[in-house]
């Protein structure tokens, strides 16, 4: 398995994911790819809720994996939730395949504010970096501008940083050197 996927989940821009795929070449030492968008599960939506449930979702993505896959993100612009919480900007599998975010909440729009792309452009590249952190065994983290802190509203994903920090960039080295590598960070395709 070599590839890191992303995949619009829904209705989706390419803006998003062109900014995803930088981000994770710069972190993760896989070909970043992309497979085409997929439909969002009837079954995903809760009426009572006016949101869609994440696992629905990751287990649509978790049935699209290509066979190459070794991670494969989700982006989707739906509210996303789970029965214990409210909202989430993401989901992933710790230490799983999988992963998910979603830009609702991330878009200026949702707090009755103007639209602002470069706003949306950080927190987007954060929540990537976290879910995907995620994925390669990363847990919350207590140093707050990292991507991979705890956000439970907007302003914590504003103080976040679009890099890890030192320890958890150090925890993805030691994992990725374990490992054989199929490509240099950097390479994307």
């Amino acid at each position: 398995m070599t590839n890191l996927y992303i995949a619009a989940v829904g209705s989706l821009g390419s803006e998003a994911l062109h900014w995803i795929a930088s981000a994770a070449a710069e972190w993760f030492p896989f070909r970043i790819g992309s497979i085409p968008p997929l439909p969002i599960p009837d079954q995903a939506y809760d009426r009572s809720r006016g949101q869609f449930q994440s696992v629905e979702l990751m287990h649509a993505l978790s049935q699209a994996a290509p066979p190459d896959t070794a991670r494969l993100l989700g982006v989707t612009e739906v509210d996303l939730a789970i029965p214990m919480l409210t909202f989430l900007f993401g989901q992933a599998q710790l230490d799983g395949p999988v992963a998910l975010i979603s830009l609702c909440r991330l878009r200026q729009e949702f707090y009755g504010l103007p639209p602002d792309l470069e706003v949306l452009r950080r927190r987007t590249v954060k929540e990537a970096l976290h879910e995907l952190g995620h994925t390669f065994g990363l847990t919350h983290c207590a140093e707050p501008k990292c991507p991979m802190s705890l956000a439970t509203h907007i302003a914590m994903v504003d103080e976040k940083e679009e890099r890890y920090c030192t320890r958890c960039a150090s925890h993805l080295s030691r994992r990725f050197a374990q490992s054989e590598t199929p490509v240099s960070p950097g390479e994307l395709r």
